[in-house]
């Protein structure tokens, strides 16, 4: 009788991270509307409030992918879900904040450039032309810039983090572990 050796199928942390990036996506995007339904002041020290979903889900996403390997995960494979995590969490954010600006509350973005108008008048420091400039270039290319921004940041938060939940919920495999998995319990 011929024994059949199956591969060996390196577990992926895309999926689990996938989900939990669309999962904090929503409740980004629900956070935004609140903080626009209440008036929230966009100088707010609130705003940073959206980072804790960000973090409890990129730890979620950590140990769901720890949990569905067996339990043991190494530092790298911890770091890897992270990272892949805030990668996709930052990509469906810059779309949705290119498309808030653009089409879903351009009212806001209006908003923000006219406070950052005043804000520039306040200071002095540059003519009512060149104001006016950059303003015209912040209409034009903000909800693009805001985009790519958030693009950028988010893996370079998550990088952060990651390394944090990675040394957190990292557990290796011990000569043990090994040894249990080796022997074959049936016999």
């Amino acid at each position: 009788m011929e024994e059949v050796i199956k591969p060996v199928v390196k577990n992926n942390p895309t999926k689990i991270a996938t989900k939990w990036a669309l999962i904090n996506a929503l409740v980004a995007i629900v956070i935004t509307y609140a903080f626009e339904l209440f008036n929230v002041d966009t100088n707010s020290s609130l705003k940073y409030l959206s980072y804790i979903p960000f973090i409890i889900f990129l730890f979620l996403t950590q140990k769901e992918f720890r949990d569905q390997i067996g339990g043991f995960m190494t530092f790298g494979e911890g770091f890897s879900a992270a990272f892949r995590y805030a990668l996709f969490t930052g990509l469906v954010m810059a779309i949705f904040i290119y498309l808030y600006c653009t089409v879903l509350s351009p009212a806001f973005f209006d908003k923000t450039i006219e406070l950052s108008r005043a804000k520039m008048e306040e200071q002095g420091k540059l003519s009512s032309e060149q104001i006016d400039k950059a303003m015209e270039i912040s209409k034009k290319w903000g909800p693009l810039f805001a985009a790519f921004g958030t693009a950028v940041v988010y893996p370079i938060f998550g990088a952060i983090i990651g390394l944090i939940g990675a040394s957190i919920f990292k557990k290796e495999r011990t000569a043990n572990d090994i040894i249990e998995d080796a022997v074959d319990p049936t016999v």
